[in-house]
């Protein structure tokens, strides 16, 4: 699941721009094994701009942006990603686990059947995700929540080195949220995660790392050490890093 380059994901100093709208400016950020960075920052900072660079979906007007050493479009096998809002026709007939093996598309050749690997891999994540039993389930049926859990085994499911997550328990109950962190807590022993949220005090004690952009990096290392510094520089929320309540930050 790691590459031989010890460096998963390194953008080194982009810049990125909507047309005449520049939306990031001079961004460096590195993702080591094992890290789990948490990207935080208010509306239009560029937080899921830097996800979409990642992933090779966008290019950079300026600066370098690679992934496992590859160009991103290169190693999108091998990157997991959940986005926050997506298009899917939920009146379509397709059950969870059909949805779930479209994670395994990218290890298969065109007009290739899925094999019993494939079949194999989308029942564990299917279960890790607790919904062993709705496996032949339209997944139009299902709830907001579910329909979230399903979509991340679906992630999982390509089996990963690098998981990208666009605020991934937004539509998810809180108790599913407190097994979601601590799932993560269990995959970040083996592979780097990448998480765009704003609510920061539930994952407090999982988070290593914070990137703090508002179109410039303001403050990107230990979540520890951090808080002083985002305070003094960016008008972060630290109060979240504290476990209180969240004031106002919207979605990009």
């Amino acid at each position: 699941m790691r590459s031989a380059n010890p460096t998963i994901v390194a953008l080194s100093h982009v810049y990125f721009s909507y047309g005449r709208a520049p939306v990031l400016e001079d961004v460096s950020i590195t993702v080591e094994p094992r890290d789990f960075l948490s990207i935080i920052g208010p509306n239009g900072g560029g937080k899921t701009t830097i996800l979409k660079l990642i992933l090779g979906l966008l290019k950079p007007d300026q600066g370098e942006v690679s992934v496992f050493g590859k160009n991103p479009r290169h190693a999108r096998k091998i990157v997991g990603y959940l986005p926050q809002l997506f298009s899917f026709d939920f009146t379509f007939p397709i059950t969870v686990m059909e949805v779930i093996l479209m994670g395994r598309l990218g290890k298969r050749r065109i007009g290739n059947n899925f094999d019993p690997r494939d079949i194999e891999i989308a029942r564990y994540w299917l279960e890790r995700v607790g919904l062993d039993a709705y496996h032949d389930q339209p997944v139009g049926e299902l709830s907001g929540g579910q329909r979230q859990r399903v979509f991340i085994a679906r992630a999982l499911a390509t089996e990963p080195g690098l998981l990208l997550l666009d605020e991934p328990v937004a539509s998810v109950d809180a108790t599913w949220q407190q097994n979601f962190f601590d799932l993560l807590h269990e995959l970040n022993r083996e592979l780097a995660i990448v998480m765009v949220t704003h609510d920061i005090s539930a994952v407090a004690n999982y988070i290593d790392k914070i990137a703090c952009v508002n179109k410039r990096l303001y403050y990107h290392g230990s979540k520890k050490e951090g808080m002083a510094k985002i305070a003094e520089m960016y008008e972060c929320p630290v109060q979240l890093l504290a476990h209180e309540p969240m004031k106002h930050l919207d979605h990009d």
